[in-house]
């Protein structure tokens, strides 16, 4: 008779585990945070198998460990293991069952969570946790210490259902999460993209005799490509353009820097040797992991068309002679910045601007991108479409330029960042 009612507890036991299995199983359907998905599974497999305490570690693929924030009845607030040992790190290479009557007699056991809290381990359940989409693993759950007896064959059963709504819950979770992130990091990027494209200038200054036409095109959401105009003190017009090796966010960061200190510079400097050279010193401590950044600093007098520059190490920077039809660089007149700290770099010639003349100041981003066919655009390339179109406006003969450029290159997005500024002096 005392058979037949053992019989009758267990049968009761396994429905009662099997009703908690379908609540539960509802339950997960309707969440979508990871945290509330972890206290679920875990408060209820505990209750519906009747043990001590439940856990459902997490994979974490980086560091190829086990780790859990939710654990029943424990003060321990994660524990992180490795798939190299233990029991759960068994479940989780093998994505097998473990049944454990006597942990202590078992070789693949770590008590190191005993001793820590003072917890006696008197059996182990634990399954694997893993995708229903492609078998990958999302974790392992595991419970301890039957309220009576051990865990047996019913139990493993019941566990690995528990297991299985699970993995769809936590996958689901997971990738939401996911999700989310990627678009917080897109909305992210997109405001960096917006506060960089506010560094540059507003509108292109309304300069007598002279048009004025830019582009500005990163090869990424962000960029390290920069070009500026600023009123310099004595009442020339000051054109800057720069390149931070790389692109991308680091380099972005670092034309920021860049240009909050021409700001302050130009504020109090009219040479260009001098704002240049001072610029390059302040810099050059910023300038880490072998970073650089070429720079042309130009001044431009509308009243005599004289140019004066320096140069550290940027190009393509031309000047065009309308009369002649012939290009004349504006060569480097120093090293780039972050090759040398305290290093002048002194002015070039002068250039007079006649009418019809041109300044061509780019990056190398504009002459170095390649067609399907490995060809580089090239300066030569750039400049016989300008002398082609010599006769058009700047902002024209800009968009001129810019089609030919990107119709070269048949990628969404250039390799490098593009920049190309022109200063024309009008023919009348």
């Amino acid at each position: 008779m005392s058979n037949e009612l053992v019989d009758v507890d267990k049968l009761q036991q396994q429905l009662n585990g099997s009703m908690k299995l379908v609540e539960v199983t509802c339950h997960l359907a309707a969440q979508h945070d990871l945290e509330s998905i972890l206290q679920t599974v875990t408060d209820s497999v505990c209750e519906a198998l009747t043990c001590e305490r439940a856990s459902l570690y997490l994979y974490d693929e980086q560091t190829n460990e086990l780790y859990t924030r939710v654990v029943t009845e424990l003060e321990i607030a994660e524990i992180r293991s490795s798939l190299d040992g233990g029991i759960t790190g068994w479940v989780a290479r093998r994505k097998k069952i473990a049944n454990i009557p006597d942990p202590h007699l078992d070789a693949r056991w770590n008590s190191a969570i005993d001793r820590q809290t003072g917890f006696h381990t008197r059996n182990i359940l634990a399954a694997p946790v893993v995708s229903p989409h492609d078998g990958r693993l999302l974790g392992v759950l595991q419970l301890l210490n039957k309220n009576e007896g051990k865990f047996e064959e019913a139990d493993e059963q019941l566990i690995q259902a528990f297991a299985s709504h699970a993995a769809t819950a936590l996958e689901r979770a997971l990738l939401l999460a996911d999700a989310r992130r990627s678009h917080e990091i897109q909305v992210s990027i997109e405001m960096a993209r917006s506060i960089q494209a506010g560094f540059l200038p507003a509108r292109l200054p309304d300069i007598p005799g002279y048009e004025v036409a830019a582009w500005w095109q990163p090869a990424e959401a962000v960029g390290g490509d920069y070009y500026d105009l600023v009123n310099l003190p004595n009442g020339r017009l000051g054109l800057a353009v720069a390149d931070v090796s790389g692109h991308g966010v680091a380099a972005s960061l670092i034309m920021a820097s860049v240009r909050a200190m021409l700001h302050v510079l130009t504020r109090t400097l009219s040479e260009p040797e001098e704002i240049i050279s001072l610029l390059s010193e302040t810099i050059d401590p910023d300038l880490h992991e072998e970073r650089f950044i070429t720079f042309l600093m130009v001044a431009l007098d509308p009243q005599t068309h004289e140019v004066t520059y320096s140069n550290a190490g940027h190009g393509p920077a031309l000047h065009f002679s309308r009369g002649s039809e012939t290009f004349h660089k504006l060569d480097s007149t120093g090293l780039p910045m972050g090759f040398l700290a305290n290093f002048k770099i002194p002015h070039g010639r002068p250039v007079q601007m006649e009418p019809g003349d041109m300044l061509l100041l780019a990056t190398d981003g504009a002459i170095e991108l390649r067609n399907d066919r490995h060809e580089m655009f090239g300066r030569e390339r750039l400049q016989q479409i300008v002398r082609e179109h010599r006769h058009l406006p700047a902002p024209e003969l800009l968009d001129v330029v810019r089609n030919a450029i990107t119709s070269f290159h048949s990628e969404e997005h250039p390799p490098d960042d593009i920049t190309l500024l022109l200063v024309e002096r009008k023919l009348n």
